[in-house]
């Protein structure tokens, strides 16, 4: 097989919101389609970009720096140079990219161990690949492998008992520096995902009193509705600021939308009064120099870590058992993968097979005279296939099964295609004459 998968990608273990953001890929769609087109080596594409990492999931020819090319992809598409990439990525090539990928639906990658957020976004990234027509036979059969397989350890671990998200560890955050936050207002900025599960969440935690600032009022209107809430324009956002004690961001503008001079003149008229800010949008939504005004409090999407590490102890365990699940399923993949590999040679050694049944067929057919039975031909050619099959059966058979063996499948495949000579390489009469022998 002379294709391969692979997978690069960042991360926030391997790069800080600085990097994550400047390489953030939100219209990744027309982006995996251009790596297939423009590259010539990659033949499949999906990439994810989130808040928290950025992977291209690629298929492509074997034996090519293909991590180099889609770098280079990459910083061309975010007009950055390579060289601030390089050293905060990763790549995992065949069943570490299928271990990684499997490794990230079940969300044993993320953050916050066991929030369920990641695989809604997996699924996003795969529709828009195929929409794109990036995505074929062996991304199709991964992605929908990966849906399985978080399913799976879902359904056999406790690893998403109390699943929880970035959106609830801000929460969290929050309750920990306010205590009670039933006497407190809160701000969203923004109506989108990650929004919404910021205010169910902040409603679980006893807030009765929130507003939200979007660019769509409309959107903002129907998010608020869902919660009891108010919702303004965003030319209102300053107004709000002098009305909340939370702020929770998370829009997609690239740029920052609230900046250390606007802060200055609402924390005057707020008289001082403290107020904090979690910004879980990447690129950051806030300025991170307004943390250099009195008593106004930023935490940025990074410094969450410390609430998640508090979530991960009680599921490691789970973890564990989750990784063995994703560890078989790695396996069970990969024999499907190198079946792809040994169905090329099944149906070469039976064509080999039918085209010399047929060579031998026609002269046995001369031999009947001018003028030969139809039935009698009919017969001789139901033979001479079935003969063909018959022969082949056993040798077929013992590929499948050595197919299955871990590391196996490309060993037999090209000792069978070598001993049939299915390539139709030129082999000298001496080639397989024991050197020993003079």
């Amino acid at each position: 097989m002379n294709q391969e998968i692979y997978l690069v990608g960042l991360n926030h273990k391997t790069a800080g919101v600085d990097i994550r953001e400047r390489f953030a890929l939100p219209d990744c769609d027309p982006a995996a389609k251009g790596l297939v087109s423009d590259t010539g080596v990659v033949s499949e594409a999906m990439i994810l970009s989130t808040c928290n990492r950025v992977e291209f999931l690629v298929v492509g020819e074997s034996h090519m720096d293909i991590r180099t090319k889609i770098l280079r992809f990459w910083a061309d598409h975010c007009g950055q140079p390579v060289a601030d990439l390089e050293n905060h990525t990763y790549c995992h090539i065949g069943d570490g990219a299928v271990n990684h990928l499997f490794t990230v639906a079940s969300s044993l990658d993320s953050m916050i161990l066991g929030e369920p957020q990641i695989l809604g976004q997996l699924k996003t990234a795969y529709r828009n690949a195929v929409e794109k027509t990036a995505a074929k036979v062996i991304v199709n059969r991964l992605l929908h492998k990966a849906f399985s397989v978080a399913k799976r350890v879902r359904t056999e671990t406790a690893i998403a008992s109390s699943a929880v998200s970035i959106s609830y560890a801000a929460v969290e955050l929050a309750r920990k520096i306010f205590t009670d936050l039933s006497n407190h207002r809160a701000l969203l900025i923004g109506a989108g995902e990650m929004a919404e599960l910021a205010a169910t969440h902040l409603l679980s935690a006893g807030v009765r009193d929130f507003t939200v600032v979007n660019r769509t009022l409309a959107k903002g209107e129907e998010l608020a509705k869902q919660f009891n809430g108010r919702a303004l324009p965003f030319e209102e956002l300053l107004q709000a600021l002098m009305e909340t004690d939370i702020v929770i961001s998370s829009t997609g503008s690239p740029t920052a939308i609230i900046r250390a001079k606007d802060m200055k003149e609402v924390m005057r008229k707020r008289r001082n009064r403290p107020i904090f800010f979690i910004d879980i949008a990447v690129p950051r939504d806030i300025d991170p120099d307004i943390n250099g005004l009195d008593n106004v409090y930023l935490y940025d999407i990074d410094d969450l870590k410390e609430v998640v590490e508090e979530n991960l102890a009680g599921r490691q365990q789970e973890a564990s058992k989750a990784r063995t699940i994703v560890s078989e399923e790695v396996g069970a993949f990969m024999r499907w993968r190198d079946g792809l590999a040994l169905q090329p040679t099944i149906v070469a050694l039976l064509d080999q097979g039918e085209c010399i049944a047929r060579k031998e067929l026609r002269k046995s057919i001369k031999q009947l005279g001018p003028n030969p039975d139809p039935q009698m031909v009919a017969i001789l050619e139901r033979l001479a296939k079935s003969l063909c099959h018959k022969i082949y059966h056993e040798p077929i058979s013992y590929l499948k099964r050595r197919s299955q063996e871990e590391g196996s499948a490309q060993r037999f495949i090209h000792n069978a295609r070598r001993m049939f000579n299915l390539d139709e390489e030129s082999i000298p009469d001496e080639a397989h004459l024991d050197r020993k022998v003079k």
